[in-house]
């Protein structure tokens, strides 16, 4: 099993390109399910993640034709082969279990696996198969396999979720691009990503207006047409890199980031002390000799703290000046990296949602273990900024959502290695 090795100290300096948005390209994918024609997306990370997604949609019947070097991925789905997503793939990530909407609405009938994934809370699908149950779809649940019909067709429906889901929110517009009539979702996330999905969908016929914002309108079309969509950057990628280059006193020039995407990690940097400025390629974050200031962070929806930054930017905390305070508001049990962060030498007391970190003079590296994507990257931010090696275990996580990460540290300056075995 693959390790990082990581040499603290190093100062990072140069620029780092951000990556197609993860978390996007695994729902625009998913949406080449809704058509008979071609999809071609752009900036498509290359990931374990949308790997995964892209095997399971070949197994749908899916044509799909990756031009890694490039970033180009075009998927043809003129005939749907199968409507049966089986747990040996769903298994391996939340997101593939967006197949059942595209599927329902497009041919009537899917049986998918209830999906695996991180072990950061339960994250149940409720949301999602209320949505679909709306729409007039019969939902049964046998042997771990949702099985779902609505064999005339999706109908139109007015759906307010009793939360703000990102997943039901961009599970429900895949289904209702279809659907006969208008739905109108309401408590709608407003996260980029689903603006994003949004614009693709739109490229390809569909009529949607208001995403982005609570309330999303869709009023359902009969079929789609060809359509090219350039993937978003990813938020938290470049926030996760704006971090580092504050833990490891760098220049770091974040190309392709858009700063309204990260603006609450923004103001938090500011806050504790770090340089951050938009410029015309992106985002340029400074951090000068000097201790960082404490602050505190509590999760929210956007635009909103983002969940996905709070390991990252604890990591960080464990050297500010003082003491700060961590509130989670989204997912439970998501403070796994902090024990691991101790044997780094942080002071980190957790209780339930909120955690205490007190600031330490310095770092010392140690061999750690990843436990879920986020907090593994929380490790290599600490370890840049630590003295000594530290050794990064089961970095099969970072792998699912960080493209080329040694490579790109490499390039600024990071003394950063894969170990195999």
């Amino acid at each position: 099993m693959d390790r990082i090795s990581i040499r603290g100290g190093m100062p990072l300096n140069g620029t780092i390109p951000i990556s197609g948005a993860k978390n996007s390209a695994l729902k625009v994918l998913a949406a080449a399910l809704l058509s008979d024609q071609t999809l071609t997306l752009e900036n498509m990370p290359e990931l374990a993640d949308t790997r995964f997604m892209a095997d399971l949609l070949r197994s749908l019947g899916v044509s799909v034709v990756w031009a890694r070097d490039s970033g180009v991925a075009t998927l043809h789905a003129a005939d749907i082969a199968s409507t049966i997503a089986p747990y040996d793939l769903v298994r391996k990530m939340r997101a593939t279990f967006n197949v059942l909407g595209p599927l329902l609405a497009r041919v009537g009938h899917a049986t998918v696996s209830l999906p695996g994934g991180c072990a950061i809370g339960a994250r149940p699908v409720d949301l999602h198969l209320k949505a679909f149950e709306a729409m007039g779809a019969d939902i049964h649940i046998e042997a771990g396999y949702v099985k779902a019909a609505a064999l005339r067709g999706l109908r139109g429906a007015r759906i307010a979720f009793p939360f703000v889901s990102v997943g039901a929110t961009e599970h429900a517009m895949l289904a209702a691009v279809l659907a006969q009539g208008e739905t109108i979702l309401e408590n709608c996330a407003q996260e980029p990503e689903i603006a994003d999905l949004a614009a693709c969908l739109i490229a390809m016929g569909a009529r949607i207006e208001g995403a982005g914002s609570p309330t999303i309108r869709i009023v359902g079309v009969t079929s789609l047409q060809p359509a090219r969509h350039r993937v978003l950057a990813d938020r938290i990628e470049a926030g996760t890199y704006a971090i580092a280059a504050a833990a490891a006193c760098g220049d770091v020039l974040l190309a392709g980031a858009n700063a309204d995407h990260i603006g609450a990690l923004i103001n938090r940097l500011r806050a504790a002390g770090v340089e951050a400025n938009v410029v015309n390629e992106g985002v340029r974050v400074r951090r000068v000799n000097g201790r960082l200031d404490a602050v505190d962070v509590d999760t929210q929806p956007f635009p909103g703290f983002p969940t996905d930054l709070q390991a990252q930017f604890m990591a960080l905390m464990t050297l500010a000046k003082g003491r700060s305070r961590f509130k989670e508001n989204i997912f439970e049990n998501r403070y796994m990296h902090a024990p691991e962060l101790t044997r780094l030498g942080a002071d980190i007391a957790v209780h339930g949602s909120e955690a205490i970190v007190t600031g330490v003079d310095k770092l010392v590296g140690a061999p750690v273990m990843a436990t879920d994507l986020r907090a593994s990257v929380s490790l290599v931010v600490a370890g840049l900024a630590a003295e000594g090696e530290t050794v990064v275990n089961r970095v099969y996580h970072l792998d699912r959502g960080f493209e080329r990460l040694e490579a790109k540290l490499k390039a600024c300056g990071a003394e950063v290695e894969r170990l195999s075995g």
